[in-house]
């Protein structure tokens, strides 16, 4: 018998067959959103954000559609061309606004700052460029193994947050991140080139050094620009045209060079850093320059590197005969150092490959260099004569027609200006502070 015990609230109700759901509230679903809107204040972030954004597009100029117009040229910043943009070399991005034909930046826009490495910048030349680049504002890297630079000729920029300074030798590779090349490392003086000569052809071979850096390490330079993006500066020199037989030389004369005389190491070495620079321009697309460099004197040259210029004065400044080689008719075109480093920055920043001559078209026989350097330094000056050096061009002479017509370029300062310059800066060095022998400079 069983017993079923029954609590009180639960008893057995009857269950309907079909089920009716609740009927919905009028207006609920336009008076939730509300709700949640007007809980923790959500509303008054919604009108400050929208409030923000208003002031933000009217002020700020949509780049999507805009274009920007200096003078003649005009920078396009839509969308569509901002993938072609970003399709160029890094070098072409940091300087848009500085590339175009007049060279200079647009008023009101401050030019940005190249990263710059130089070769061989602390020697005769590269120093005087790093001055440069570092006044125009540029951070500049001088990489230099010091064979023939020397630290003095940069240490003025030392502490300069733009400036880096690396003991390195181009014949080893060297990683860097930069927008732009000079690449001077090599020995150009004969007492320099001919002590090493196998480095030489190498280093652009000195005999074996002058040879090594103009080769390898002209190599190096170039596969570091082809890496970065670089554009890449060779310095070449009047060398390649060997003894011309084509007076004055123009750039599409192939040279008369002996290639197995004593000055092959440094003229076949440039000759092949050109061959290579012009190779990875066709052939990797790489942005190159390439200057031809003539006689070039100024302050900081070495003193005893066998140069003409700087052996006359060296010579004439301590009591001792200048050494004229031959009958002292052979003829040299003498550029200041500053219408060089002039050439090398139009030519970085212009448009054109070359190879451009860079030299004074102004010639000199050696006599008549010696006499120049008579009236500057001593009147009492003597002349010994020596037997001449093997394969010593008997004319040098730059056709420059090119560089004024495409760059813009010509040299400004004559020899009787600018040798002052440089025996001032002998004396200095010589003796010191003490003037020696009452010479004048002018």
């Amino acid at each position: 018998m069983g017993s079923e015990l029954t609590f009180r609230g639960h008893e057995s109700q009857p269950v309907s067959d079909t089920y009716t759901p609740k009927q919905p509230k009028p207006w609920f679903s336009v008076t939730q959103p509300i709700r949640y809107m007007l809980r923790e204040q959500r509303l008054v972030f919604v009108l400050v954000g929208i409030a923000i954004a208003t002031i933000v597009f009217t002020l700020v100029p949509s780049s999507s559609t805009s274009r920007v117009e200096y003078g003649h040229f005009t920078i396009p910043e839509t969308t569509t061309r901002l993938s072609q943009y970003d399709q160029k070399p890094m070098y072409e991005h940091r300087s848009a606004f500085h590339m175009y034909s007049s060279g200079k930046v647009p008023l009101g826009l401050k030019r940005k700052g190249l990263r710059i490495v130089v070769t061989g910048g602390a020697g005769f030349v590269g120093s005087h460029l790093v001055d440069r680049l570092m006044e125009r504002g540029d951070s500049v890297i001088v990489v230099d193994n010091f064979f023939t630079g020397r630290k003095e000729n940069v240490m003025h920029h030392f502490g300069n947050p733009r400036f880096e300074l690396i003991r390195h030798d181009v014949v080893e590779p060297l990683l860097l991140e930069v927008d732009q090349i000079y690449h001077l490392a090599c020995p150009a003086s004969p007492v320099h080139y001919k002590f090493n000569p196998v480095k030489t052809i190498i280093s652009f071979f000195y005999k074996y050094y002058k040879y090594k850096t103009n080769v390898v390490g002209t190599l190096n330079m170039l596969g570091l620009a082809k890496r970065v993006g670089a554009r890449f500066l060779l310095t070449s020199t009047s060398e390649v045209y060997g003894d011309p037989l084509q007076h004055p030389q123009v750039e599409t004369y192939w040279g008369n060079v002996n290639p197995i005389g004593v000055r092959s190491c440094y003229d076949e070495g440039k000759r092949t850093a050109e061959t290579l620079t012009m190779d990875y321009h066709r052939g990797a697309g790489v942005e190159v320059r390439i200057a031809r460099i003539f006689n070039t004197y100024g302050p900081r040259m070495c003193i005893d590197d066998g140069r003409v210029v700087s052996n006359f004065v060296a010579q004439a400044l301590r009591k001792e005969p200048m050494t004229v080689y031959g009958d002292g008719k052979q003829t040299r075109s003498f550029q200041y150092v500053s219408d060089l480093v002039e050439g090398l920055m139009r030519l970085m920043e212009g448009e054109h490959v070359g190879p451009f001559n860079l030299g004074n078209p102004g010639e000199f026989t050696m006599l008549e260099l010696a006499g120049v350097v008579r009236e500057t330094i001593d009147p009492d000056a003597k002349i010994e004569y020596k037997p001449n050096t093997e394969d010593d061009p008997h004319k040098r002479k730059p056709d420059i027609t090119k560089a004024k017509e495409l760059l813009g370029w010509q040299p400004k300062v004559e020899l009787r200006k600018g040798l002052p310059l440089m025996v001032s800066d002998f004396r200095k060095r010589i003796f010191g502070d003490h003037k020696e022998g009452g010479a004048t400079t002018a």
